[in-house]
């Protein structure tokens, strides 16, 4: 079996990527690809990074990862992590998320390799506030 891949967004992949779908139960928990590409147009090219997860030649997810943001807009902490995960509902089985992690680790991205686990910012910080 071989590893899902990323692959980066382009006029090729686009609709498959617009087409992940996660299961209903699901819808409320995280936001369509479209708006999350819409967010990725948004921010530099720097920051955020859209890919399409790729499992046996079909699109299988879509996730986006974001690099190196002021957490608390004063220069003091940098953070970067994972922004957004869609794994299509007639992927779930195949366990693709789970098996998407080892390529993160690939990435040859030196922001994606200092990258942290998300955590929730400080009910002070600027993020929190826009929540």
């Amino acid at each position: 079996m071989t590893a899902p891949t990323l692959e980066e967004i382009t006029p090729a992949n686009l609709d498959a990527a617009v087409g992940i779908r996660v299961r209903p139960d699901q819808e409320h928990a995280v936001s369509p690809v479209v708006q999350t590409l819409a967010e990725a147009y948004v921010h530099p090219a720097d920051v955020a990074w859209p890919r399409l997860i790729v499992d046996g030649g079909r699109a299988a997810g879509f996730l986006m990862a974001f690099f190196n943001i002021d957490w608390h807009g004063d220069g003091s902490l940098f953070r970067s992590g994972l922004w957004r995960l869609n794994i299509a509902a007639d992927a779930v089985r195949s366990h693709a998320a789970v098996r998407s992690v080892p390529v993160l680790g690939r990435v040859s991205s030196s922001a994606w390799a200092s990258a942290r686990v998300w955590s929730p910012p400080a009910a002070s910080s600027p993020a929190a506030a826009a929540r």
